[in-house]
């Protein structure tokens, strides 16, 4: 994809959403990391769903290592994993106030050292707690950005790194988000919805999806 269609790509989609934002529900720093380790190979709607309840009593670490990893468990039972990402929760907590007073860091190795936290988590908290121009590639970034051309990679670093290099820096701010967003809702993985997709003809995508006729049929 050719920069001026990458500018145009991005120009309708801030169109479409002026102001996007993380569909994870959090309260705080705080919230927002153990929500986003949870989100891992889980949808933003489960992991709302389980930590509801689990927020309204569980803001702070202290109060997750007070709850204790069985407390924990039987708030996100629901989501996939959630034996494993229970561990990193109580871990990262147990880390935060022992190392960190507390309160979540500002860096990003700071944030990567925390149990479970990756490079995804830590560039989403970098972007949506201190407007950071991260892009956090998950599967729905990493497939749109290889699908459409706009940045091919092997790997989600390296799809974030070729991202870096061309989404022009107006749009690089909320990149993440539209890409997020767009993937969720229509470059969906398996029957992406190109009819109604508004970048369709900027996309260099060979397999477009067509409309279907009124017998239900492909065209």
């Amino acid at each position: 994809m050719k920069p001026a269609a990458i500018d145009e790509f991005f120009r309708r989609l801030a169109a479409e959403r002026p102001e996007p934002k993380t569909e994870l529900n959090y309260i705080n720093a705080y919230t927002l990391v153990v929500a986003v380790v949870l989100s891992a190979q889980a949808t933003d709607v489960g992991v709302n769903k389980a930590t509801k309840k689990l927020f309204e009593q569980i803001k702070t670490p202290a109060a997750m290592l007070a709850l204790g990893e069985a407390g924990l468990k039987q708030h996100i039972k629901t989501i996939g994993l959630f034996n494993a990402k229970a561990k990193n929760v109580i871990a990262l907590s147990k880390k935060l106030v022992e190392e960190f007073g507390g309160t979540v860091p500002r860096t990003r190795e700071e944030l990567q050292s925390l149990p479970g936290v990756g490079r995804k988590t830590a560039n989403v908290v970098l972007n949506v707690l201190h407007g950071e121009a991260t892009i956090a590639v998950d599967s729905h970034v990493f497939r749109v950005a290889n699908r459409t051309g706009m940045a091919k990679g092997r790997t989600p670093e390296e799809v974030e790194h070729a991202l870096m290099k061309v989404v022009p820096k107006q749009w690089l701010q909320h990149a993440h988000h539209w890409l997020i967003l767009h993937g969720r809702y229509i470059c969906k993985a398996r029957v992406p919805a190109c009819p109604t997709c508004s970048v369709r003809d900027l996309c260099t995508y060979k397999q477009k999806t067509k409309a279907k006729p009124p017998n239900g049929r492909n065209e």
